[in-house]
């Protein structure tokens, strides 16, 4: 069993973070939201619509771990290619691309490309749809502090414009980017809070510990004899 008894809701407009563990089942949950996993039980709901639902095509952006582009072709015709797919005006291809910081590398191979510019790539076209919801896979994973830091500006943008995301990471600095947060072990999920009031629970200010104190409790509470 990949997820256990998992009932949670995301709110519009924000960034929530999932976090934990590699193999908690982070990806199994994003996959199931964007509607490409088999869900055996239970149901998932995107934009009051089934997950998978046609009508969410254009309105769901999926950036998954691995950079889903072709080397062989550049940057803007990566872009191109997948604003066709979603029905974009040509005009979108360009925003997207310079959204990500890329417009001096748009004429580029993406076979060129370092691994934190085939990620923006990866992100421009998913971009390129203008979707309402944007579910990103560990997208920090391997990238140097900079490059970081610059997404995750770019992710508030996006947040502040209206956009919905939901961005997995087991990297637990990167949890005060995010409005609430889920954090997920063992295909459950342990709580569903904020930065700040995570803090406030544990009495952690490092998140890392924070997390590491709900482990501990659900632990504990788990092998406390039942009466």
């Amino acid at each position: 069993m990949a997820l256990d008894d998992v009932t949670v809701a995301v709110s519009r407009g924000t960034i929530t973070g999932l976090l934990g563990p590699s193999g908690c089942g982070k990806t199994t949950l994003m996959r199931s939201v964007v509607g490409t996993q088999i869900v055996t039980a239970g149901t998932v709901t995107v934009l009051g619509k089934p997950a998978g639902s046609a009508e969410l095509r254009q309105r769901v952006g999926y950036v998954s771990q691995d950079p889903t582009i072709y080397p062989d072709l550049r940057v803007v015709d990566n872009v191109r290619y997948f604003a066709a797919l979603y029905g974009s005006e040509a005009e979108e291809v360009d925003r997207a691309i310079d959204s990500v910081g890329l417009d001096s590398h748009r004429k580029a191979l993406a076979a060129n490309l370092s691994g934190g510019q085939r990620t923006r790539v990866s992100l421009a076209c998913a971009l390129v749809g203008r979707p309402d919801l944007l579910v990103l896979d560990e997208p920090t994973v391997g990238l140097d502090p900079v490059l970081r830091a610059d997404l995750w500006d770019r992710f508030t943008e996006l947040a502040r414009g209206g956009t919905t995301l939901l961005v997995s990471s087991h990297v637990m600095d990167e949890a005060d980017h995010c409005a609430d947060l889920l954090l997920m072990r063992d295909g459950r999920i342990l709580a569903h809070t904020t930065p700040t009031r995570l803090r406030k629970d544990t009495g952690c200010q490092s998140l890392e510990e924070a997390f590491l104190t709900v482990i501990r409790r659900g632990t504990a509470a788990e092998a406390a004899p039942t009466r």
